[in-house]
């Protein structure tokens, strides 16, 4: 196997070829850094390209969305898209961007519809939630990238177990309503903490993905997923502060 060591392809192979000398230190710091276009590699640059991307297209379409106050029909449309595109964006094998810029449209239409809906009752809660929500995604990533928060087998385990029973939660209240008072307080503020704590997946998973060096196509994926966890975290700050100001 040829090594990818520069010392070792370059002061072995290239220099005795040539029939010259080259020092093994200076050919490897002359070398050209290794990037995705080089190596065809993902890296956590492209991840932040691809994410930005998403984030354009899901404010555009919701600027849109919020301007012109489209209503239900547009919510009901932009979700309805959006969980469609997830589900065969989150089991396609291959990624597909065209599909994953369409699941940010679909979800920029959507919660620029809700958006405005809240804010109509609540005049001034999207930009808290905003706030909110990037508060919780800035506090979550210095977390992790000081160690005070690891992704175990246990941890991940306990993720998923509490994301199953809050979505079996979420099919009771279809029929019953979400409680009101202090159980409801308590019940969004749980799933804040549950959706902030999915972007630890997020942020594990595309290390790991990075690591094993994956095709620069799959950051596609890896963004889609952030926006996934992202548009979550966002809803659920929503309605927190919808309940807490209803109850002022």
């Amino acid at each position: 196997m040829q090594s990818s060591n520069p010392v070792l392809t370059r002061g072995r192979g290239f220099a005795a070829m040539n029939g010259t000398q080259t020092d093994p230190l200076e050919a490897a710091y002359s070398a050209p850094s290794a990037s995705a276009v080089s190596t065809g590699r993902m890296t956590i640059e492209d991840v932040v390209m691809r994410t930005a991307t998403l984030f354009v297209v899901l404010v555009a379409v919701g600027s849109v969305a919020w301007g012109m106050n489209l209503g239900g029909g547009a919510l009901l449309i932009g979700f309805g898209g959006g969980f469609v595109l997830a589900l065969v964006n989150s089991f396609k094998r291959v990624v597909s961007p065209p599909l994953v810029v369409a699941y940010a449209a679909f979800q920029g239409l959507a919660l620029g519809s809700i958006s405005r809906v809240f804010n109509d009752v609540y005049p001034g809660i999207v930009s808290q939630a905003i706030i909110g929500t990037l508060c919780a995604f800035g506090g979550i990533l210095v977390a992790y990238r000081s160690g005070k928060i690891r992704v175990t087998p246990k941890f991940t385990r306990i993720m998923f177990g509490a994301l199953i029973g809050y979505m079996a939660f979420g099919l009771v209240t279809l029929f019953t309503g979400f409680p009101g008072g202090s159980t409801g307080t308590l019940i969004a503020v749980a799933g804040v903490a549950l959706a902030t704590f999915f972007l630890v997946l997020d942020f594990d998973q595309i290390e790991k993905t990075i690591a094993m060096g994956a095709p620069r196509e799959e950051s596609w994926r890896m963004a889609f997923g952030l926006m996934v966890t992202i548009v979550w975290l966002y809803l659920e700050v929503l309605r927190l502060l919808s309940i807490l100001r209803s109850n002022d």
